[in-house]
């Protein structure tokens, strides 16, 4: 399974649990777990927008524009960040804007993938919420340096996907790509039912409220 540890090495990868299981208040091998489940559909999202030109260019323009990767260099104090934002009404800066980010991504998916997790994990549902609020502009900023490094264009975001959904570490047996897709796929293909929590931010905002 792929893992943070596995897109920003150890060290920044262990940070970043560290700092989203502070957040959520929950043990550090269940966040873990919970974000290697929510990483498949979270790249399934972005490889599903990339299979179009049109949604090619409009996450190349996204990465371009507004996830340089910059947040990588200091993951503390993220959570605090995010969720100063969800809650106030002064314009996001785009690569914090972990609920229009999710938005974009999942769609109506966001609740059945909340609810995935959440079930396989044991996490409440507001933790998971809160977990993907955290790690979707994680991953956006690491595609973001990921495209300049490589000097990846539209046309090539659905490669730069692919592989990483088909990869994890270089040890792992051959068939944990397809565990992934297997994964992504049926997370991102329940049936919805249209629900006022489909909103990741309010499931996060609520459960904040509650503690």
């Amino acid at each position: 399974m792929l893992s943070l540890q596995d897109l920003l090495g150890q060290e920044k990868g262990e940070a970043a649990i560290s700092e989203i299981s502070n957040t959520v208040g929950a043990d550090s091998s269940l966040v873990n777990s919970a974000v290697q489940m929510a990483l498949p559909a979270i790249l399934g999202g972005l490889a599903n927008n990339a299979s179009t030109p049109e949604g090619a260019q409009s996450l190349d323009s996204a990465l371009t524009n507004d996830h340089d990767g910059s947040i990588l260099g200091n993951l503390g104090g993220l959570g605090s960040m995010i969720f100063d934002q969800l809650q106030t009404p002064e314009p996001t800066p785009p690569q914090l804007n972990a609920g229009g980010i999710l938005g974009h991504i999942l769609g109506s998916n966001q609740a059945p993938v909340v609810e995935e997790v959440s079930n396989k994990t044991g996490l409440q549902m507001g933790q998971v919420a809160q977990i993907l609020l955290m790690l979707a502009p994680i991953v956006m900023a690491y595609l973001g340096r990921q495209k300049r490094q490589q000097n990846v264009q539209a046309d090539g975001l659905g490669g730069l996907l692919g592989g990483l959904l088909g990869g994890g570490q270089q040890s792992a047996p051959q068939s944990s790509g397809n565990a992934m897709m297997d994964l992504a796929s049926s997370m991102l293909d329940r049936n919805r039912d249209g629900s006022a929590m489909d909103d990741i931010a309010s499931m996060a905002l609520n459960y904040i409220t509650k503690r």
